[in-house]
């Protein structure tokens, strides 16, 4: 199987060498300065068992001209629109496209534009970052990709599909109800980014600050509130999880939008929490927290981009 891993940041940079360490015939479709980075330096990933380097097959979106069996989209939401463009010669008819961004309004977008039948659900949970040489650092042990066909089925390709990501140094995991474990990744995620990027510090710290308990499990219960409009049937054990993890006193947790903020990177505001305001609104909700997070994130925005125009 032929696999096109559209991004080679913390994430597609992780998952996409690991699967080129394990053999798997692995491509990464990157932009310009990105590729002659990769092609002088290497792809260096940082776990647990050491520094390993590897000399990534790389493509630039100008001479991509033919399909992949597999293609693996990294990219933050933000960019998703840029580069369907780029990736769309690599999708031929049989090509299957799992993406591992967040939110869920990235599904409608890829199946407009390449057909429902190419386009699988799918998450990632890892810990990982990219350093200023571009190297990618795993934080924590958590490194799992998890996927399954949006209808549930267990078809033919995604049985194939699962034989290719298993044994290739992370845990892959194919799910019967991948739309659900999207719908409480984005519960969690938003919860996590919300809470943190307000209050401007860790889930240990808001926890133990004066009315900080209160404060995170509102905010769970109003985005909860928001996806259940949107289509997501709760299974009361992912929100008790997420309410115990994200009132934790002793946690360092922190999201990886709130680390790009304080970072002065762009962040995926409009996609974790702008889409939550759009479901509240359209089921006439009312999500003050969840508004005030995203209005707080907006603003953010527009100071670094007043900041980047007059470097």
């Amino acid at each position: 199987m032929r696999i096109l891993v559209v991004g080679a940041g913390a994430t597609g940079g992780y998952f996409g060498g690991r699967l080129a360490q394990a053999g798997r015939d692995v491509t990464f479709l990157v932009r310009e300065k990105r590729a002659q980075a990769l092609k002088k330096n290497g792809l260096h990933l940082h776990t647990a068992e050491g520094i390993s380097r590897l000399e990534p097959k790389l493509l630039v979106a100008a001479d991509l001209k033919e399909s992949f069996d597999l293609i693996i989209l990294t990219v933050k939401g933000f960019s998703l629109a840029a580069v369907l463009d780029e990736f769309a010669p690599a999708v031929g008819e049989q090509t299957l496209i799992l993406p591992v961004l967040n939110g869920m309004r990235h599904l409608q977008i890829i199946e407009d534009r390449f057909g429902k039948k190419a386009v699988l659900g799918g998450l990632c949970r890892i810990n990982a970052t990219l350093d200023a040489e571009g190297q990618v650092h795993q934080m924590t042990p958590l490194h799992q990709l998890t996927y399954g066909e949006v209808s549930g089925e267990r078809s033919a390709r995604i049985i194939k599909l699962d034989e290719i990501l298993q044994n290739a140094g992370f845990e892959a995991r194919l799910s019967d109800d991948i739309i659900s474990e999207m719908w409480e990744k984005w519960l969690f995620l938003s919860s996590l980014g919300g809470i943190t990027c307000l209050m401007r510090g860790n889930i240990g710290q808001v926890a133990q600050a004066p009315g900080g308990e209160r404060f995170a499990k509102a905010f769970i219960r109003e985005v909860l509130s928001a996806i259940v409009a949107g289509g997501y049937q709760e299974r009361p054990q992912a929100t008790a999880h997420a309410i115990k993890e994200l009132t934790n006193k002793a946690s360092v947790q922190t999201s990886s939008m709130y680390r790009d903020m304080m970072q002065g990177f762009a962040v995926e505001a409009e996609q974790i929490l702008g889409d939550l305001v759009t479901l509240s609104a359209n089921a006439g909700l009312s999500t003050p927290l969840v508004d005030a997070a995203f209005t707080h994130m907006s603003v953010y925005q527009q100071q670094r981009e007043k900041t980047l125009a007059g470097q």
